[in-house]
């Protein structure tokens, strides 16, 4: 079996997107347990779909949504903005402590009751978009006769 150091490519990056989604496994775990969530209406389901949200555009894989991938989410959603905007944006929600969303934020931000550009903007997509993901892994095997 190769080690790791010999990966290229996808099989690198499937490793790395792995390793990203279980740190943020943990964090969702975290949330579970907290108190101050605990009345929310189906925290498991919303922290899966905020954790494979998050996980598409933290492009530099730090656990952080920085200015670019902020952009590319924005652009995504149909929804472009400056970079001033962008930025204040990411002050909105952090507060003002960091150039960078972390994933801690961005639930806090999601969860929270107030009304963070960024949140409406991707509440809206959601209801848009019937709340889908792209569905992970391979597509299932077919056979002869399922096909058209």
């Amino acid at each position: 079996m190769p080690s790791n150091k010999n990966l290229q490519g996808g099989k690198a990056f499937g490793l790395l997107k792995e390793q990203q989604r279980h740190k943020l496994e943990e964090i969702n775990k975290e949330y579970m347990e907290d108190q101050k969530y605990r009345d929310e209406e189906d925290l498991p389901d919303k922290l899966e779909s905020l954790k494979n949200k998050y996980a598409e555009f933290d492009l530099n894989d730090q656990d952080e949504i920085e200015l670019m991938g902020l952009k590319r989410m924005m652009e995504k959603l149909g929804v472009p903005k400056t970079h001033l905007e962008l930025k204040k944006m990411i002050v909105e929600v952090t507060g003002g402590s960091s150039n960078t969303i972390n994933y801690r934020d961005f639930v806090k931000m999601m969860l929270g009751k107030r009304s963070a550009v960024l949140k409406l903007v991707l509440v809206f997509e959601d209801k848009a978009n019937g709340a889908s993901c792209k569905p992970d892994g391979p597509p299932p095997k077919r056979d002869i006769a399922s096909l058209p």
